[in-house]
């Protein structure tokens, strides 16, 4: 009787874990792979999930976004400035079939292949660029990394650079450049400044050539103006057509 017991303990015992086995709970952001004697057979969850032990396996695979950093890389610009520059990447698994058969340790494959994109599209680009276009830039890897990736179900949501580091030389080469820039602008300001007060001042002295009476009123003004200033001493102009009018006057002499 003690003999019977044992063996139906160890029944049990066997039947528990073998039920244990075959039992996978799979949350809703979890898939199953399942392989039937090596060979794929279905995808399953989320929820519970029952496996035959020893015929059927399964590999969990998480759909969650993943997002990791890209270490910096040593990137040699188009005009030849070195500089390092890291990012981040996000991405998830979208088809976990692929991503389990076609590539081995996706995230690894994942993190390699975005280092060796981000020099090779960054070095397409000039100094200026990495600087001052990184949302197209950040779109070109994106782009690039998508369409390699999508052969292992990886979707390749954002790439985003985080930082590009220079060294000091090239810093103060750069701030050299943006000052000079800034003069460079300020010069063509005041020059187009002189070159719109020379044609306004043209097209007032046509217009006052035209009107003799617009001519005696601004030389009026230009009187009115100089008297209200606080000067010790007043010259006043007088015009041309004024002085000769009265000597010709007197040269002539008074009318009989």
């Amino acid at each position: 009787m003690g003999l019977t017991f044992g063996f139906s303990g160890i029944l049990i015992a066997l039947v528990i874990f073998i039920v244990a086995s075959a039992v996978r709970i799979f949350r809703e952001y979890e898939r199953g792979v399942v392989f039937m004697l090596g060979r794929f057979w279905k995808v399953k969850g989320p929820g519970l999930v029952l496996i035959i032990p020893i015929v059927q396996q399964v590999v969990r695979m998480d759909l969650r976004t993943v997002v990791f950093d890209v270490p910096p890389q040593d990137v040699i610009t188009r005009d030849n400035v070195s500089v390092k520059v890291n990012a981040v990447v996000y991405f998830r698994v979208v088809d976990p079939e692929r991503a389990v058969i076609q590539v081995a340790r996706f995230l690894e494959a994942t993190s390699q292949l975005s280092q060796t994109t981000l020099r090779a599209i960054l070095g397409k680009h000039e100094l200026d660029e990495l600087l001052s276009e990184r949302e197209r830039l950040n779109s070109d890897i994106q782009r690039v990394l998508d369409s390699q990736t999508d052969a292992w179900g990886i979707k390749v949501s954002n790439v985003e650079i985080k930082d590009v580091d220079i060294n000091e030389t090239m810093i103060r080469a750069i701030a050299r450049q943006a000052e000079a820039e800034r003069e460079r602008r300020a010069k063509i300001i005041h020059a187009e400044g002189e070159l719109q007060a020379s044609e306004k001042l043209l097209q007032a002295a046509q217009m006052l050539s035209q009107q003799p009476q617009a001519m005696q009123l601004r030389y009026l003004q230009t009187l009115t103006t100089i008297a209200g200033d606080k000067n010790s001493t007043i010259v006043f102009p007088v015009p041309v057509d004024i002085v000769s009018t009265v000597i010709d006057r007197i040269v002539k002499g008074p009318k009989a």
